[in-house]
Formats: structure tokens, C-alpha cells, sequence
């Protein structure tokens, strides 16, 4: 359970610093000249929103993961971390590729700035705002369920809680800086080598379950 914990939490901080997940909110709000209240609401509903269908995907490959390794020892103590390595080397090809660009599906083009401040121009941008992240889930963290799921629901909970609270914690954290003027940076490092590093990361989890038998 802390291997999975930690994995979790390794996971959720690298995608929840990406900035495709935090900018467009900071722009949006700037933008639309939302109050900090008003910004820190729609971060954490869109954050809700992207954590949700991430995590309803991830119940059922876990329970996928589950239901094979109640069979087969195999699944758990060899196949699970081999998907996660194999993962993890796919991901850093596609990061040392030349001309290789971030893409993580959350490039929310920033809505024309709204006549004034009214509720339903407030609404109506939150509602897309969600929509688009609710329908672009970290599909990285999905082969985690799998390897999380072998141990049965306690890893699907696992990794459900700590995703969804560490994505919200960071997102909220960094948009309040943003808005601050103290996130005036891009998380370059992680916005040019997020594939490198999740690679780096799901690999060594693999290497980590061969090692260590739950």
C-alpha cells in the first residue's frame, strides 16, 4: 500500500504541474477580469471536473487489473509491472523525439473577454471550461490503476484519493500564485519534459513491483 501510495503521489504532482492544467485559468481569469474568489472556484470545479473522468476510467481498468490477478498470480507479480515499464519506455521515445511538442489535450483557447462581469458569462465559460477537461483525462495514470488494482479495491481507493486530492491541492495552489504574480514562470522543465519524466517514473514503479511482491 505505500508503494502504491507514493507511485500515486508521484504520478499526481507531475501532471497537476503541467501547465496546460493551471494557465488557461490564469489567463481566462485575467482575461474575463474574474475576482481571486471567482478564479479559485472555477479552478477547483474544472479541477473536479478533469480528476472525475480520469478516476472513472481508472476504477474500471483497476477492476479489470483486479479480477485478472484473482486468478492468476502472474498478472500481479509480473505482467502488471511489465505494462508500466513498457509504458514508461514508450513515453520517453515520444519525449526524445526531435522537434517533440507537449501535448496533453487541455489547450483551452482562452474565451473572448465577456461584456462586463455578468453571472451567466461567468457560468457559461465554466461550463465549457469543465467540459473540456472532463473530457480530457490523464490517460498516463490509467496503466497505475492496473498495477494498483491487483491488490483490490483498497488500490483503487488509493490512488483515486491521493489523485484527486494532490491534482486539486497543486492546481488551487498554483493558480493562487499565478493570480499573485509569483507563477509568472512556465514550468519549462516539466512542460518540455513531462514525457521524459513520467517515462522515468512509470519505469522505475515497474522495476519497483518486480522488486517488491505485494
Amino acid at each position: 500500500m505505500t508503494q502504491i501510495f507514493i507511485g500515486s503521489l508521484l504520478l499526481s504532482i507531475i501532471h497537476a504541474l503541467i501547465p496546460n492544467h493551471w494557465l488557461p485559468l490564469i489567463a481566462v481569469g485575467k482575461a474575463e477580469k474574474w475576482t481571486q474568489p471567482q478564479t479559485l472556484w472555477a479552478t477547483l470545479i474544472t479541477g473536479v471536473a478533469h480528476t472525475l473522468s480520469t478516476i472513472l476510467i481508472g476504477v474500471v481498468v483497476g477492476l479489470i487489473g483486479y479480477r485478472l490477478a484473482a486468478g492468476y498470480t502472474v498478472i500481479s507479480e509480473t505482467i502488471a509491472p511489465a505494462i508500466l515499464v513498457v509504458l514508461g519506455m514508450i513515453y520517453l521515445m515520444l519525449g526524445f523525439r526531435p522537434h517533440y511538442h507537449h501535448h496533453h489535450h487541455h489547450d483551452i483557447k482562452s474565451p473572448v473577454p465577456s461584456e462586463g462581469k455578468k453571472r451567466s458569462g461567468y457560468v457559461a465559460i465554466l461550463a465549457s471550461l469543465s467540459l473540456a477537461m472532463f473530457l480530457t483525462p490523464c490517460v498516463e495514470i490509467e496503466a497505475y490503476y492496473f498495477q494498483a488494482g491487483t491488490i483490490g479495491w483498497i488500490g483503487i481507493f488509493i490512488v483515486s484519493a491521493v489523485y484527486l486530492f494532490t491534482t486539486l491541492a497543486i492546481m488551487l495552489i498554483v493558480v493562487y500564485a499565478g493570480m499573485k504574480g509569483a507563477a509568472s514562470f512556465r514550468s519549462h522543465l516539466l512542460e518540455h519534459h513531462e514525457k521524459q519524466i513520467t517515462g522515468a517514473v512509470l519505469i522505475a514503479l515497474g522495476i519497483l513491483a518486480f522488486l517488491v511482491k505485494f
